[in-house]
Protein backbone atom coordinates (compact mmCIF):
# COMPACT_ATOMS: atom_id res chain seq x y z
CA UNK A 1 0.00 0.00 0.00
CA UNK A 2 2.64 2.21 1.26
CA UNK A 3 4.68 1.59 -2.48
CA UNK A 4 1.21 2.43 -4.20
CA UNK A 5 1.11 5.38 -2.18
CA UNK A 6 4.57 6.47 -3.53
CA UNK A 7 4.37 5.73 -6.99
CA UNK A 8 0.55 7.50 -7.01
CA UNK A 9 2.36 10.89 -5.41
CA UNK A 10 4.99 10.49 -8.19
CA UNK A 11 2.69 10.23 -11.08
CA UNK A 12 0.56 13.26 -9.68
CA UNK A 13 3.34 15.46 -9.26
CA UNK A 14 4.70 14.19 -13.55
CA UNK A 15 1.01 14.97 -14.16
CA UNK A 16 0.99 18.49 -12.58
CA UNK A 17 4.70 19.34 -14.45
CA UNK A 18 3.23 18.20 -17.77
CA UNK A 19 -0.03 19.93 -17.15
CA UNK A 20 1.78 23.08 -16.30
CA UNK A 21 3.92 22.72 -19.06
CA UNK A 22 1.65 22.56 -21.14
CA UNK A 23 -0.17 25.58 -20.16
CA UNK A 24 2.81 27.62 -19.84
CA UNK A 25 2.47 31.18 -21.22
CA UNK A 26 4.40 32.07 -24.65
CA UNK A 27 4.52 35.55 -26.83
CA UNK A 28 4.40 35.03 -30.01
CA UNK A 29 7.29 37.81 -30.78
CA UNK A 30 8.70 40.71 -28.88
CA UNK A 31 9.09 43.53 -31.45
CA UNK A 32 12.51 45.71 -29.89
CA UNK A 33 10.44 48.92 -30.25
CA UNK A 34 7.63 47.26 -27.67
CA UNK A 35 10.18 46.75 -24.54
CA UNK A 36 12.94 50.04 -25.44
CA UNK A 37 12.35 52.20 -22.20
CA UNK A 38 11.17 55.49 -22.70
CA UNK A 39 11.16 58.65 -19.90
CA UNK A 40 7.64 59.03 -18.58
CA UNK A 41 5.94 62.23 -18.54
CA UNK A 42 2.80 64.56 -17.84
CA UNK A 43 0.43 64.82 -21.10
CA UNK A 44 -1.60 67.47 -19.67
CA UNK A 45 -3.54 67.79 -16.35
CA UNK A 46 -4.09 64.23 -14.35
CA UNK A 47 -2.75 62.49 -17.51
CA UNK A 48 0.63 60.69 -18.01
CA UNK A 49 2.38 58.42 -20.34
CA UNK A 50 4.34 55.90 -18.65
CA UNK A 51 4.56 53.54 -21.54
CA UNK A 52 7.57 51.93 -23.42
CA UNK A 53 9.21 53.53 -27.07
CA UNK A 54 5.76 51.84 -29.18
CA UNK A 55 3.53 51.08 -26.53
CA UNK A 56 0.67 53.40 -25.16
CA UNK A 57 0.68 52.99 -21.45
CA UNK A 58 -1.42 55.43 -19.83
CA UNK A 59 -2.21 57.03 -16.13
CA UNK A 60 -4.63 59.16 -15.18
CA UNK A 61 -4.22 59.95 -11.58
CA UNK A 62 -6.82 60.64 -8.90
CA UNK A 63 -6.99 61.50 -5.03
CA UNK A 64 -9.27 58.28 -4.60
CA UNK A 65 -6.08 56.21 -6.78
CA UNK A 66 -5.52 55.71 -10.53
CA UNK A 67 -6.35 54.57 -13.60
CA UNK A 68 -3.69 52.58 -16.06
CA UNK A 69 -4.83 51.63 -19.39
CA UNK A 70 -2.62 49.07 -21.14
CA UNK A 71 0.87 47.78 -19.81
CA UNK A 72 2.40 46.43 -22.45
CA UNK A 73 3.94 43.39 -22.81
CA UNK A 74 4.88 40.97 -20.12
CA UNK A 75 8.15 42.08 -19.50
CA UNK A 76 7.07 45.18 -19.27
CA UNK A 77 6.26 45.15 -15.86
CA UNK A 78 9.45 46.59 -14.36
CA UNK A 79 8.97 49.57 -16.27
CA UNK A 80 5.38 50.49 -15.97
CA UNK A 81 6.04 50.13 -12.08
CA UNK A 82 9.20 52.18 -12.43
CA UNK A 83 8.06 54.67 -14.84
CA UNK A 84 4.83 55.26 -12.68
CA UNK A 85 7.23 55.68 -8.95
CA UNK A 86 9.91 58.26 -11.47
CA UNK A 87 6.97 60.78 -11.81
CA UNK A 88 5.88 60.76 -7.91
CA UNK A 89 3.11 58.22 -7.56
CA UNK A 90 2.80 54.85 -6.20
CA UNK A 91 2.17 51.68 -7.97
CA UNK A 92 -0.18 50.42 -5.44
CA UNK A 93 -2.47 53.40 -5.60
CA UNK A 94 -3.15 51.82 -9.32
CA UNK A 95 -6.99 51.24 -8.30
CA UNK A 96 -8.60 50.52 -12.18
CA UNK A 97 -7.17 48.58 -14.86
CA UNK A 98 -7.92 49.17 -18.34
CA UNK A 99 -7.42 47.42 -21.92
CA UNK A 100 -7.38 48.84 -25.69
CA UNK A 101 -7.98 45.31 -26.73
CA UNK A 102 -7.12 42.11 -25.17
CA UNK A 103 -3.38 41.16 -27.20
CA UNK A 104 -0.58 40.31 -25.53
CA UNK A 105 1.25 43.63 -26.63
CA UNK A 106 -1.59 45.39 -24.58
CA UNK A 107 -2.09 43.31 -21.46
CA UNK A 108 0.67 41.29 -21.01
CA UNK A 109 1.58 42.69 -17.79
CA UNK A 110 -2.00 43.22 -16.33
CA UNK A 111 -2.11 40.03 -14.03
CA UNK A 112 0.85 40.87 -12.68
CA UNK A 113 0.12 44.81 -11.49
CA UNK A 114 -3.33 43.28 -10.88
CA UNK A 115 -1.89 40.89 -8.50
CA UNK A 116 0.84 44.09 -7.09
CA UNK A 117 -1.73 46.78 -6.61
CA UNK A 118 -5.39 44.76 -6.07
CA UNK A 119 -6.64 46.84 -8.63
CA UNK A 120 -9.85 45.93 -10.35
CA UNK A 121 -9.66 44.99 -14.13
CA UNK A 122 -12.42 45.65 -16.34
CA UNK A 123 -13.01 44.86 -19.57
CA UNK A 124 -15.31 45.27 -23.33
CA UNK A 125 -17.68 42.25 -23.00
CA UNK A 126 -16.26 40.78 -26.05
CA UNK A 127 -12.98 40.06 -25.17
CA UNK A 128 -13.81 39.18 -21.98
CA UNK A 129 -13.40 35.36 -23.25
CA UNK A 130 -10.33 35.99 -24.15
CA UNK A 131 -8.57 37.73 -21.12
CA UNK A 132 -10.07 34.64 -19.31
CA UNK A 133 -8.34 32.09 -21.68
CA UNK A 134 -5.10 33.77 -21.93
CA UNK A 135 -5.62 34.05 -25.57
CA UNK A 136 -6.42 30.71 -26.48
CA UNK A 137 -9.80 31.92 -28.21
CA UNK A 138 -8.38 34.86 -30.08
CA UNK A 139 -9.73 34.64 -33.90
CA UNK A 140 -6.75 35.78 -35.11
CA UNK A 141 -4.36 34.02 -32.91
CA UNK A 142 -5.30 30.99 -31.08
CA UNK A 143 -2.96 28.87 -32.65
CA UNK A 144 -0.56 29.94 -30.76
CA UNK A 145 -2.09 28.69 -27.58
CA UNK A 146 -1.71 31.12 -24.44
CA UNK A 147 0.30 34.34 -24.68
CA UNK A 148 -0.18 36.22 -21.77
CA UNK A 149 -1.28 35.06 -17.51
CA UNK A 150 -5.13 34.35 -17.42
CA UNK A 151 -7.37 37.16 -15.84
CA UNK A 152 -11.19 36.85 -14.52
CA UNK A 153 -12.00 40.59 -15.37
CA UNK A 154 -13.95 41.95 -12.17
CA UNK A 155 -16.43 43.66 -14.82
CA UNK A 156 -17.47 43.80 -18.11
CA UNK A 157 -17.63 47.07 -20.17
CA UNK A 158 -20.20 47.89 -23.15
CA UNK A 159 -20.14 50.94 -25.33
CA UNK A 160 -20.73 53.81 -23.73
CA UNK A 161 -20.01 52.22 -20.37
CA UNK A 162 -18.74 55.07 -17.71
CA UNK A 163 -15.65 54.56 -15.67
CA UNK A 164 -15.49 57.16 -12.76
CA UNK A 165 -13.20 57.25 -9.88
CA UNK A 166 -11.89 60.37 -8.09
CA UNK A 167 -14.18 62.66 -10.29
CA UNK A 168 -12.84 61.12 -13.60
CA UNK A 169 -15.44 59.86 -16.09
CA UNK A 170 -13.75 57.33 -18.54
CA UNK A 171 -16.43 56.75 -21.28
CA UNK A 172 -15.96 53.18 -23.44
CA UNK A 173 -16.25 53.39 -27.24
CA UNK A 174 -16.49 49.98 -28.47
CA UNK A 175 -14.51 49.87 -31.66
CA UNK A 176 -14.12 46.25 -32.79
CA UNK A 177 -12.47 44.77 -35.70
CA UNK A 178 -9.06 44.47 -34.80
CA UNK A 179 -10.19 42.38 -31.69
CA UNK A 180 -14.09 41.97 -30.56
CA UNK A 181 -13.63 43.79 -27.99
CA UNK A 182 -11.50 46.51 -29.07
CA UNK A 183 -12.23 50.22 -27.25
CA UNK A 184 -11.14 53.48 -27.34
CA UNK A 185 -11.82 55.99 -24.38
CA UNK A 186 -12.52 59.60 -23.46
CA UNK A 187 -12.54 61.86 -20.91
CA UNK A 188 -11.69 65.26 -20.00
CA UNK A 189 -8.79 66.39 -17.48
CA UNK A 190 -7.56 69.73 -16.82
CA UNK A 191 -4.65 72.06 -15.66
CA UNK A 192 -4.39 75.28 -14.09
CA UNK A 193 -4.96 77.11 -17.89
CA UNK A 194 -7.51 74.85 -19.41
CA UNK A 195 -9.26 71.89 -19.68
CA UNK A 196 -8.73 68.95 -22.30
CA UNK A 197 -11.38 66.28 -23.69
CA UNK A 198 -8.84 63.32 -24.69
CA UNK A 199 -9.09 60.19 -26.36
CA UNK A 200 -7.52 57.53 -26.46
CA UNK A 201 -8.47 55.55 -29.92
CA UNK A 202 -8.02 51.99 -30.76
CA UNK A 203 -7.33 52.38 -34.40
CA UNK A 204 -8.64 49.84 -36.26
CA UNK A 205 -5.76 47.70 -37.89
CA UNK A 206 -6.69 44.67 -40.27
CA UNK A 207 -4.41 41.75 -38.68
CA UNK A 208 -5.79 39.00 -40.71
CA UNK A 209 -4.02 38.24 -43.91
CA UNK A 210 -7.43 36.70 -45.58
CA UNK A 211 -10.30 37.88 -47.40
CA UNK A 212 -12.13 39.23 -44.17
CA UNK A 213 -15.09 37.47 -44.65
CA UNK A 214 -13.28 34.10 -44.98
CA UNK A 215 -12.67 35.16 -40.91
CA UNK A 216 -14.93 32.14 -40.04
CA UNK A 217 -14.65 32.18 -36.10
CA UNK A 218 -15.54 36.17 -36.34
CA UNK A 219 -18.35 36.04 -38.95
CA UNK A 220 -19.68 39.73 -38.20
CA UNK A 221 -15.71 41.08 -38.43
CA UNK A 222 -16.78 43.02 -41.46
CA UNK A 223 -19.50 44.88 -39.83
CA UNK A 224 -17.59 45.43 -36.74
CA UNK A 225 -14.92 47.06 -38.74
CA UNK A 226 -17.46 49.46 -40.60
CA UNK A 227 -18.96 50.49 -37.49
CA UNK A 228 -15.68 51.48 -35.94
CA UNK A 229 -14.37 53.65 -38.97
CA UNK A 230 -17.62 55.38 -38.92
CA UNK A 231 -17.53 56.12 -35.27
CA UNK A 232 -13.85 57.18 -35.31
CA UNK A 233 -14.81 59.11 -38.10
CA UNK A 234 -17.38 61.44 -36.08
CA UNK A 235 -15.24 61.54 -32.97
CA UNK A 236 -14.56 65.13 -31.46
CA UNK A 237 -11.41 65.50 -29.46
CA UNK A 238 -8.51 68.32 -28.14
CA UNK A 239 -6.04 65.58 -27.55
CA UNK A 240 -5.53 61.82 -29.34
CA UNK A 241 -3.38 59.18 -28.97
CA UNK A 242 -3.39 55.59 -29.41
CA UNK A 243 -2.48 52.04 -28.45
CA UNK A 244 0.78 52.38 -30.57
CA UNK A 245 3.07 55.52 -30.40
CA UNK A 246 3.80 54.97 -33.82
CA UNK A 247 0.18 55.72 -34.58
CA UNK A 248 0.36 58.97 -33.42
CA UNK A 249 3.77 59.60 -32.88
CA UNK A 250 3.53 60.69 -29.16
CA UNK A 251 7.53 60.49 -28.76
CA UNK A 252 8.32 62.94 -31.54
CA UNK A 253 5.47 65.17 -30.23
CA UNK A 254 7.15 64.93 -26.87
CA UNK A 255 10.15 66.22 -27.76
CA UNK A 256 8.76 68.88 -29.84
CA UNK A 257 6.73 70.27 -27.52
CA UNK A 258 8.74 70.49 -24.57
CA UNK A 259 9.02 69.69 -20.48
CA UNK A 260 5.64 70.37 -20.73
CA UNK A 261 2.99 71.28 -23.60
CA UNK A 262 -0.09 69.82 -23.98
CA UNK A 263 -0.73 71.52 -27.54
CA UNK A 264 1.76 69.67 -28.79
CA UNK A 265 -0.86 66.79 -29.00
CA UNK A 266 -3.51 68.97 -30.35
CA UNK A 267 -3.27 66.82 -34.01
CA UNK A 268 -6.66 66.23 -35.63
CA UNK A 269 -5.60 66.32 -38.96
CA UNK A 270 -2.82 63.32 -38.47
CA UNK A 271 -6.14 61.59 -36.61
CA UNK A 272 -8.10 61.86 -39.72
CA UNK A 273 -5.29 61.15 -42.43
CA UNK A 274 -4.60 57.57 -39.87
CA UNK A 275 -7.95 56.52 -39.77
CA UNK A 276 -8.39 57.25 -43.80
CA UNK A 277 -5.57 55.23 -44.56
CA UNK A 278 -6.71 52.24 -42.24
CA UNK A 279 -10.02 52.56 -44.19
CA UNK A 280 -8.09 51.94 -47.48
CA UNK A 281 -5.97 49.16 -46.34
CA UNK A 282 -9.76 47.31 -44.87
CA UNK A 283 -11.66 47.99 -47.95
CA UNK A 284 -8.75 46.40 -50.03
CA UNK A 285 -9.09 43.61 -47.59
CA UNK A 286 -12.45 43.17 -48.57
Amino acid sequence: MHRYSKWLSLFSLLLCFITSTAQQVKEPRIDEKWIKEVEPFRIAGNFYFVGTQDLGCYLITTPNGHVLINTGVASSFQTITKNISKLGFKPTDVKILLCSQAHYDHLGAMAAIKKMSGAKLYIEEHDAQVVRDGGTSDYDMSMYGKMFEPIEPDGLLHDGSVVSIGGMNITVLHHPGHTKGSCSFSFTVHDSAKSYKVLIANMPTVIVECKLHEVKTYPNITDDYKKTFKSLKKQKFDLWFAAHNSQCHINEKHLLGGTYNPEAFRDDKGFRKEVADLEIAFMKQL
